[in-house]
């Protein structure tokens, strides 16, 4: 006898939608939920259990405060020192654009048997897993980059300064949405071969 194969997981992967950051309804996880959220995402692959990764959490008045304490400067700083107001005071809101922001970031332990690469790819997980976790609860989210992943000012502020440290992204998460949209994508044929082809 055969066991029926539950769909539910699958259809959810194959239905997945990711709102923008731009666009997140107001609200956002309970603290008991977003803790199952994170719980979540650390559930990752990970070859040598060593956990190459880290998470800060922003939610509530940290956004702002690390928007004008950190992301204005960094941006005028570095990224562009003829800004407007209009485009400095833009670039302190940025994380507040949603309830709460989770930045990932990649930590390799250096020098290490396993390598570099496989422990970038874990921390990959990590955001694929947390954005999957805060979908399937029903939130918006996205995972971005933007300019605040590469910048060194806020690269510096989130202690990210080891040789090869990286901000793998910031998973934003708002309130509860209905996704009934789409966006085109990959032809199973153009990306999928079997070996020998």
């Amino acid at each position: 006898m055969t066991t029926p194969r539950p769909t539910a997981t699958l259809d959810f992967l194959q239905t997945r939608r990711s709102v923008t950051a731009a666009n997140m309804p107001p609200g956002g996880p309970d603290a008991d939920t977003l803790q199952s959220i994170l719980a979540a995402g650390i559930r990752v692959p990970d070859h040598g259990k060593l956990a190459p990764w880290r998470i800060v959490v922003f939610e509530g008045e940290a956004r702002a405060t690390f928007g004008a304490q950190v992301l204005r400067p960094a941006f005028a700083t570095n990224q562009r020192s003829d800004a407007p107001e209009t485009t400095l005071a833009l670039e302190a809101a940025r994380f507040e654009r949603a309830a709460v922001v989770l930045a990932v970031l990649s930590t390799p332990t250096v020098s290490h048997k396993i390598p570099l690469w496989e422990q970038q790819l874990s921390a990959g997980a990590v955001c694929q897993t947390l954005l999957i976790a805060a979908q399937a609860e029903g939130y918006a989210a996205q995972w971005l980059t933007e300019w605040t992943a590469f910048d060194p000012d806020v690269r510096a502020a989130l202690d990210c300064s080891g040789e090869h440290d990286q901000i793998a992204g910031y998973i934003y998460i708002g309130g509860k949405a209905t996704n009934d949209s789409d966006r085109p994508r990959p032809d199973p044929e153009a990306v999928i071969s079997r070996w020998p082809s």
